[in-house]
């Protein structure tokens, strides 16, 4: 299985050939960009599409009971001979199940994500499979060091779905963990061109995780209606909310204004659980229900115009890349 795009004409991504980039040589991949492994989105069409296309695929575990991530390793290594790997969210349940299926797969890059990094890098680790973990401090990314990961990935909270209670944009955050750790760093939220990718790297980023730009393609497991509405949010439509259970970044719609009402009559954690109930994320993303369910995306898909194959949107942000001028002082 070969890769969709020629992109050997990109001269600025010459530089980017495994044995000059830490994040391609790290994870034997072309281009330093990580699909984000979003729920209700990252099954096994869009990470082999991603692979496929030079990148890294993630499939999402998050939004998947054993048997469901089971199925789609296994398909994904039927539509791929290119490299993937695994988000695992620490926060669900069923962890060490899931840890046993990505080993008796054979997957070879985990990715992880709220929770402690050491508690399955060892692990892994000893099993030959690369180990990043995503953070929105620096704090926590220096934590991340300690605990022997291979790569970090430093989130700013412009991106969607569970997030940061700082508040750090990537702007401020990838400069300051560059400062304080030595691993591979790939930066994410609120990456969606390729401009926004250069400007990544030129903080000190090796390369970049991407979610919002890849949620809108026609690979992406979510509801068609649910697509739609991410290419029609315009600046300032998404929040950043429910701090006191997990920050999430999600869209103002009729579910939202519920949670503001909770807000408005006190800050009561008990009410606000059960007003997110169970499968709030499943029925807005997956069943496609805009009024009632949670709609998790960032800030970049004001930016979202369109709902394209992995491939078009690999070529856009390739071509963007290498456009991108700095200017002269």
């Amino acid at each position: 299985m070969g890769n969709f795009i020629d992109f050997n004409s990109a001269k600025k991504f010459q530089e980017m050939q495994h044995n000059q980039n830490r994040i391609t040589n790290l994870f034997n991949i072309q281009y330093p960009v990580i699909q984000a492994g979003m729920i209700w989105h990252s099954g096994w069409r869009l990470a082999s599409a991603v692979s496929n296309c030079g990148g890294l695929g993630l499939i999402g575990a998050g939004s998947m009971y054993p048997d469901i991530l089971r199925e789609n390793i296994q398909k994904c290594k039927q539509a791929t001979d290119k490299p993937f790997g695994v988000n695992v969210p620490m926060l669900y349940p069923n962890l060490d199940e899931i840890i046993s299926i990505i080993l008796e797969e054979g997957v070879k890059i985990v990715f992880t994500s709220a929770g402690n990094p050491k508690t399955y890098t060892e692990t892994l680790q000893k099993e030959g499979l690369k180990v990043a973990h995503v953070v929105s401090s620096t704090k926590f990314a220096m934590k991340c060091e300690d605990a022997g990961v291979d790569a970090v990935v430093a989130e700013g909270f412009e991106a969607g779905g569970h997030n940061g209670r700082d508040e750090t944009t990537t702007f401020c955050l990838i400069p300051n963990v560059k400062k304080h750790i030595s691993k591979p760093l790939i930066a994410a939220g609120g990456i969606a061109l390729g401009s926004q990718m250069k400007a990544a790297m030129i903080l000190g980023a090796d390369g970049v995780q991407i979610g919002s730009r890849f949620a809108a393609t026609v690979e992406a497991s979510a509801h068609d209606n649910w697509k739609k509405k991410i290419t029609e949010l315009q600046e300032g439509d998404t929040h950043l909310t429910l701090k006191e259970l997990a920050p999430v970044r999600m869209v103002k719609n009729k579910f939202f204004n519920e949670l503001e009402t909770i807000y408005q009559t006190g800050r009561n954690a008990e009410a606000l659980v059960t007003a997110l109930g169970r499968a709030r994320a499943k029925r807005g993303m997956f069943e496609g229900d805009m009024e009632e369910g949670e709609l998790e995306i960032g800030q970049v898909s004001a930016l979202i115009e369109d709902i394209l194959p992995v491939e078009a949107v690999f070529k856009n942000l390739l071509k963007e890349f290498e456009e991108t001028r700095m200017p002269v002082l």
